[in-house]
């Protein structure tokens, strides 16, 4: 792959910044995409080293911001919180806040605690319910997304992101139902949103189409995954309903597994500068906890040296 210009140059005082939206907006001014990465609560203490190592190496290359994924219930939502708090004394970092299992009132608990915790924003997500689980969207008082928001916006200043799917949400009939609900949760109180997996230029640029005519006005940053072990993110994007094209799966089949991962790179990286080119107002890099190929994807589509 070719060498790209570098198109993040500027160090902004990210502690000047009290919301994800005014860090989008100053790098906007500047004609720069932002950069940012998420992060899952480690399951064990072999992960929570992991976690930290691949924490301080992403630091190094400033992202903008950062996000942190969320369990539901036991050791992980505790977990979740724990990193939320530590990341944030760092670097700007939007907690996930989902609907299952959820209760106005743990809801609103779960909100404090990433008030005190100084947290830049909440992603408000349904979520799914855990395999171990399958009733638990059932057992809670909210129930979607909108609910989430109405109760978060109804109890706190801190700002909402939410979730937006390129390739239609699984349960959606089609994607300009998805951008009415969209447009319904930006009425709510969002101010951006952020896109599950996915690996076309053109899915994103629909949604975003899609998402204007339905009058949705808020950004919209691509969420974007390194392919770098590329059986483990075939196997992601089964489970979300992601489409992986065919001429990647079929230039896959049959490499091993350095191969795989120098194909996947090589097709991550050229999906992320078309994405930029096409608009995007930055990259949101799902980390997986690693951060070589994270880092190689953003340098790649030219967000840092």
């Amino acid at each position: 792959m070719p060498e790209f210009p570098l198109l993040r140059k500027t160090e902004l005082d990210l502690s000047s910044f009290r919301k994800i939206t005014e860090v989008m907006q100053a790098r906007s001014v500047i004609g720069e995409p932002t950069l940012s990465f998420e992060f899952f609560p480690p399951k064990d203490d072999a992960g929570e080293e992991r976690l930290w190592d691949a924490f301080e190496k992403l630091l190094e290359v400033k992202p903008d911001y950062v996000s942190v994924t969320y369990g539901a219930g036991g050791s992980s939502q505790d977990r979740s919180l724990s990193v939320v708090q530590r990341m944030a004394k760092s670097v700007p970092t939007i907690g996930h806040l989902t609907c299952v299992g959820a209760t106005t009132q743990s809801t609103i608990d779960i909100i404090r605690q990433f008030e005190a915790a100084n947290v830049a924003a909440i992603l408000a997500l349904r979520g799914d319910a855990p395999k171990d689980d399958p009733d638990a969207l059932g057992k809670g008082q909210l129930k979607t997304a909108l609910e989430l928001i109405e109760v978060a916006n109804q109890n706190s200043h801190l700002e909402i992101g939410v979730a937006a799917f390129p390739e239609v949400h699984p349960e959606s009939p089609d994607m300009a139902h998805d951008s009415m609900v969209l447009a319904l949760k930006q009425a709510a109180g969002a101010k951006f949103a952020v896109t599950q997996l996915f690996f076309s230029v053109k899915a994103y640029t629909d949604l975003v189409s899609s998402a204007a005519e339905a009058g949705v006005t808020i950004p919209i940053v691509p969420g974007v995954m390194p392919i770098a072990n590329a059986k483990q993110v075939i196997r992601m994007a089964a489970m979300s309903g992601a489409a992986m094209p065919a001429e990647l799966l079929e230039a896959l089949e049959g490499l091993d597994d350095e191969a795989a991962s120098k194909l996947g790179m090589e097709f991550s990286k050229q999906l992320s500068v078309d994405l930029i080119d096409a608009g995007a107002p930055g990259l949101h890099i799902f980390s997986l906890n690693q951060h070589a190929a994270a880092i190689e994807l953003a340098r790649g589509a030219g967000l840092c040296r």
